[in-house]
């Protein structure tokens, strides 16, 4: 039933765009791109712990030269058939493979980068702080390593971000973890306030850097839409303070976050704490 199936277009984007819609069990259909598209899909899910999955190219529908081709996509061999063609694929994912879902706070070790990225569980909770909604945009200021952006991306096909970090290496680092994670349409830009130029006015905006830098919070707030969010989290003790001071002038919500995870200690196990975060989140009042 074509209510309960998702459908990706692949003409004018990325593939990859298909891969959050994976799950075991579940059927998805690709529109193609041409008649390379097939072989190319079924190499993005092999690569992506998807490998016996069945793959089904459905040429020419309802044309005189219809035709269907099946195969699993770790062996994928057949040659490249009609431009003209819809792919359907039955999703069976490999046991060992890493689940990832469209929910946030997806396992830390899927992001390549220098290690500086917001941990799974304040990630979780700082979007769910953010609550995307179909459609909107986020602007991502601090980007590290993608993780706000790319989850937030991922919870709908249709919501946007655009992520702002000054390292070029960073910079290159996030792309690579977008497209990997199946939303190659992050926008990446360089330093916050400096490459706000030209953008829409955000629906959110999540600080994770530089909070301390002159201007960079009244610059995101002026630029947020009227109803926007806004949150902003800090680690050192002097950011902490900057978020009483903004708390205090413009309202909204101050958490502090502690995690525990267990670690080996010796032959037993003992709770080892991550840096206490302090969270605020806010909303701009409307016109």
């Amino acid at each position: 039933a074509l209510a309960e199936t998702p459908v990706v277009s692949a003409v004018g984007r990325r593939l990859e765009t298909v891969l959050p819609e994976l799950a075991d069990g579940r059927r998805v259909l690709l529109l193609s791109t041409d008649e390379h598209t097939p072989a190319l899909l079924a190499e993005l899910l092999a690569r992506n712990g998807f490998g016996e999955s069945t793959v089904t190219v459905l040429e020419q529908l309802g044309g005189p030269g219809e035709r269907i081709v099946a195969g699993t996509a770790a062996t994928w061999a057949h040659p490249p058939g009609d431009a003209l063609n819809i792919v359907a694929v039955d999703c069976v994912a490999d046991p060992a493979a890493v689940r990832l879902s469209r929910l946030p706070g997806l396992p830390d070790p899927v992001y390549g980068g220098d290690g500086q990225l917001t941990k799974s569980e304040v990630r979780a909770l700082t979007i769910a702080a953010l609550a995307p909604a179909p459609g909107e945009l986020l602007w991502d200021v601090g980007g590290g390593s993608g993780t706000i952006a790319i989850e937030w991306c991922r919870t709908h096909p249709s919501c946007r971000a655009v992520t702002f970090e000054r390292w070029q290496a960073r910079r290159e680092q996030i792309g690579a973890n977008a497209t990997a994670l199946g939303v190659p349409g992050v926008e990446v830009r360089g330093t916050a306030p400096g490459s706000f130029a030209d953008l829409p006015a955000p629906d959110a905006v999540f600080l994770g850097g530089g909070l301390t830098q002159d201007g960079l919070v009244d610059a995101c707030w002026d630029a947020l839409r009227p109803g926007g969010r806004l949150v902003a989290n800090a680690v050192t003790a002097e950011s902490e303070a900057l978020l009483l001071t903004l708390s205090a002038t413009h309202g909204g919500t101050l958490r502090r976050i502690q995690i525990h995870r267990g670690e080996p200690l010796g032959g037993f196990t003992t709770w080892r704490p991550q840096l206490p975060v302090a969270q605020w989140s806010v909303r701009k009042p409307g016109d």
